[in-house]
């Protein structure tokens, strides 16, 4: 059918319009592409930094398809007038500092972004336009010691982190706001999700870019923490759709997304090296200066109810998931030494530095 001016301004007029915090981050890049994908207009925060971080974005041939807005969590002005340029009928906020063990380094400014910005967002909402819906990125790292052998939306919060603890404070502070004011404001309490576009930072990405380099002759160990540690590994991809589909009820509520099952670093270690043919046990080594001062054992996400109300289950398996990570920084680390030029993150982490670890 063919639409004439008015009807086309009527179109696009009525198109949802969508702001996320933390665009550059994996959440952000998947999430915008997701909602490109579903016909919205995609408006997102970055912080005005001196090498700005856009690698992920351009990766997914998505740069130009949105609207970037300069903004910082920690400035209230600057986030009240996004919200004010973007208009957005939904608002994903995925800006943290949203690295575990840096927490313990800097737990006030952990604090600050990952506590204090979710309430910043909330007020404007609610002073602003009550009619915007949100969505708060939560954590699993919230149940920390919970011993439950698979947690859900009623299992007991026990942080075992100053990271966990700020993300704490967000997760009631957007159930407040949504019982106090009427708010369409609801949790994500998502498990750890996974993908190539992850931060060399986190151990998934840290395994599956030395396997790669060490295949390749350019690294000759990785040193990790707590090979011990269980958690609920899903892909990141998946995980978004179920952020998407949690603001599209018809009434606001907190859901739990995972896998539902609970694998070893030691079972990461060792699925990475069999992706390029390696013992593992030949080139990694536990380190004691890599583990937190107070670590999480075990966790695994019971999904009962975001199948039953969101038709939503994850559809990459553990094994798949490692497999797509080593594959994808194989191929990286072959295009570098063919002297290619392509958007990724490893140029910026120096490896042979000296950095003092707070204990």
């Amino acid at each position: 059918m063919n639409l004439n001016k008015s009807n086309f301004q009527e179109e696009i007029s009525i198109k949802k319009k969508a702001l996320i915090t933390g665009i550059t981050g994996q959440d952000g890049a998947y999430l915008a592409k997701l909602l490109i994908d579903k016909g919205y207009s995609v408006f997102g925060t970055y912080r005005r930094v001196s090498t700005p971080n856009f690698w992920r974005l351009q990766c997914l041939n998505i740069i130009d398809k949105i609207t970037l807005i300069p903004a910082d969590i920690a400035d209230m002005a600057s986030l009240l007038e996004a919200v004010k340029l973007s208009e957005p009928d939904e608002i994903y906020n995925l800006a943290a500092q949203s690295y575990v063990g840096a927490s313990f380094d800097q737990p006030l400014f952990t604090a600050e972004i990952d506590a204090v910005g979710s309430l910043k967002l909330l007020e404007i909402i609610r002073h602003l336009n009550k009619k915007i819906k949100f969505y708060q990125a939560s954590t699993s790292e919230l149940y920390g010691a919970c011993n439950d052998k698979k947690m859900n939306e009623s299992s007991s919060f026990i942080p075992n982190s100053p990271y966990a603890a700020a993300k704490l404070y967000g997760f009631h502070i957007t159930r407040i706001y949504r019982e106090a004011y009427g708010l369409f404001a609801c949790n994500g309490i998502l498990f750890n999700h996974e993908s190539e576009l992850r931060g060399l930072e986190f151990v998934t990405r840290k395994i599956s870019n030395a396997a790669a380099k060490i295949k390749l002759g350019l690294q000759k160990e990785l040193y990790v923490g707590n090979l011990n540690a269980k958690r609920d590994w899903g892909y990141a991809p998946d995980f978004v759709e179920a952020m998407w589909l949690v603001l599209q009820q018809e009434k606001p509520e907190d859901f739990v997304i995972a896998t539902g099952e609970s694998h070893s670093v030691r079972e990461l270690v060792e699925e990475a090296f069999n992706c390029v043919g390696l013992q593992w046990k030949d080139y990694v080594k536990e380190k004691d200066e890599l583990k937190r001062p107070l670590d999480v054992n075990y966790l695994c996400g019971d999904i009962t109810k975001a199948k039953q109300k969101l038709n939503w289950s994850p559809k990459v398996s553990f094994k798949e998931l490692v497999k797509i990570m080593v594959n994808a920084d194989l191929d990286r680390w072959q295009r570098y030494l063919k002297k290619d030029i392509f958007p990724w993150d490893a140029p910026n982490y120096p490896q042979e530095i000296n950095i003092m670890k707070r204990r």
